[in-house]
C-alpha cells in the first residue's frame, strides 16, 4: 500500500475503534450496575439498554451512507460522531435505566458505518482494499476485547457515568481524527447501487446473515456473563483477570488463522471453523455456563477467539464479491444487519432471560449458529487474491 492508503487505513480504523470502545465499554459492567438504578430490576429492560443502539443504527445506516454520497462522506461522518457525543452526555446524566436507553438510541443515531467503510473504498486501490477492510473489521474485534479488559478497571474507577463520559471524549477524539488525519477523498462520480440486487445476491446476504447472528449472539451473551463471574465468586472490579487472558490467548490464535484465510486461499475453511466454534461455545453456555469460573472463563476464550476471526474476515469476504458500482449499497445493508443484531441481542437476551430463563438465551446463540454454520457450508470461496499490479 501507498503512505496515504496506509494513513486512509489506519486513521479509519482508529474512527471505528475509538467510536465502538464507546459502545461496548458499558458490555461487560452495565447489567451489574443497573441493579442500583430505578428500573434495574427489569432484566428486559437492561437489556435494553445495552442494545438500545443497534436500533437506530439498523434505521439510519442506509440513509446515512445515501447521504455520504450525496453531501461528501467527511461532513455526515462528522455529523454522526456528534450525535454519539450527545447520547454519550445523556447517558452519563441519566438516573434511571429509561434514560440510559433513551442515550443508547441517540448514541445509535450516529449509524457512520456504511459511510466510513465507504469512504476506505473511494480511498484506497481495488488490489489494496481487501487489506484495508480487513484492518477496520480487526479493530472491531480489537476495540471488543480492549473492552472487555478495561471496561471492569475503569468501573471501579469513574463509575458508570464516568465510562458514558469517557465514550463522549472518544467520539471527539473520532471527529478530530477524521477532520485532520484522515486525507481528503478523490472527487470520483459514484453509481447507484441496486438494492434489489445485493438483496438478490445469496453469497452476499449470507455474509449479512452471518454478521446478524454473530452480533446478536454477542449482545445477548453480555446480558448474562456479567452476573456469571459475579455468581461464580468473581467481583465485577475483578473481572479483567478472566478477560485479558482470554483476550490474549484468542489473538495468539487469530493472528495465524487470519494468515491461513489470506495467504493461502482457506477464507471458507477458516470462517466454517470459527463457526463452529461459536456453535460449541453456546452449548458450552449452556451446559456448563453455570457450573463455575473455570468453565466459563474458557468459553470466553473461545468465543473471542472466534468472534475476533469473524470480525476479520467478514468485512474482507464482502469487499472482495459485491459487484463494483453497488459496494456502498452492499455495505449499507451488510452494516444495517450488524446494526439489527446488536440491538435485538441485547432486546431478545434480557427478554429471554426475565420470561424464560438464561438457557434460553444459549439455545438462541446454538441455533443461530447452526443456521449460519449451514448457510456458510453452501458458500462458494471468494475470489483468489489479486496481485498488486492488478
Amino acid at each position: 500500500m501507498s503512505p496515504a492508503e496506509r494513513r486512509a487505513g489506519l486513521s479509519l480504523a482508529a474512527i471505528f475503534a475509538l467510536r465502538m470502545l464507546g459502545l461496548f465499554l458499558i458490555l461487560p459492567v452495565f447489567a451489574v450496575h443497573a441493579h442500583g438504578m430505578p428500573g434495574g430490576d427489569n432484566t428486559a429492560l437492561v437489556g435494553m439498554a445495552i442494545g438500545a443502539y443497534g436500533l437506530t443504527q439498523a434505521f439510519l445506516q442506509i440513509p446515512f451512507g445515501a447521504a455520504s454520497d450525496r453531501f461528501g462522506r467527511k461532513p455526515v461522518i462528522v455529523v454522526g460522531l456528534l450525535l454519539f457525543v450527545i447520547g454519550s452526555v445523556v447517558a452519563a446524566m441519566a438516573q434511571d435505566v429509561q434514560t440510559v436507553v433513551v442515550g443508547r438510541v441517540l448514541q445509535g443515531a450516529g449509524a457512520i458505518s456504511a459511510a466510513v467503510t465507504a469512504l476506505a473504498a473511494d480511498l484506497t486501490r481495488d488490489q489494496h482494499r481487501t487489506k484495508v477492510m480487513a484492518m477496520i473489521g480487526s479493530s472491531i474485534g480489537l476495540v471488543f476485547a480492549v473492552s472487555m479488559v478495561a471496561a471492569p478497571l475503569l468501573y471501579a474507577l469513574i463509575g458508570m457515568s464516568g465510562l458514558f463520559w469517557l465514550t463522549a471524549a472518544l467520539a471527539v477524539a473520532a471527529i478530530f481524527t477524521i477532520l485532520f488525519i484522515v486525507p481528503a477523498a478523490p472527487p470520483v462520480p459514484r453509481a447507484v447501487g441496486r438494492f434489489g440486487e445485493v438483496l438478490a445476491n445469496g453469497q452476499l446476504m449470507r455474509l449479512n446473515f452471518g454478521v446478524f447472528a454473530l452480533h446478536l449472539m454477542q449482545t445477548a451473551m453480555w446480558v448474562l456473563v456479567p452476573a456469571g463471574l459475579v455468581a461464580a465468586g468473581l467481583p465485577i472490579a475483578e473481572h479483567w483477570k478472566v478477560y485479558l487472558p482470554a483476550v490474549l490467548l484468542s489473538f495468539v490464535v487469530m493472528v495465524p488463522a487470519i494468515i491461513v484465510a489470506e495467504k493461502r486461499g482457506k477464507m471458507k475453511q477458516v470462517f466454517n471453523a470459527a463457526i463452529g466454534l461459536l456453535l460449541l461455545v453456546q452449548i458450552g453456555l449452556y451446559v456448563e455456563g453455570s457450573a463455575g469460573l473455570w468453565p466459563l472463563a474458557i468459553l470466553l476464550t473461545l468465543f473471542f477467539v472466534a468472534f475476533n476471526v469473524l470480525e476479520a474476515t467478514q468485512p474482507s469476504w464482502i469487499s472482495k464479491i459485491a459487484p463494483a458500482h453497488a459496494k456502498g449499497t452492499a455495505l449499507g445493508v451488510y452494516n444495517t444487519l450488524q446494526s439489527a443484531g446488536l440491538f435485538l441481542g441485547g432486546a431478545l437476551g434480557g427478554w429471554l432471560a426475565q420470561h424464560v430463563g438464561p438457557g434460553a438465551v444459549s439455545l438462541l446463540g446454538c441455533g443461530l449458529a447452526v443456521a449460519w454454520l449451514i448457510l456458510a457450508s453452501g458458500m462458494a470461496p471468494p475470489p483468489a487474491r489479486r496481485a498488486a499490479a492488478a
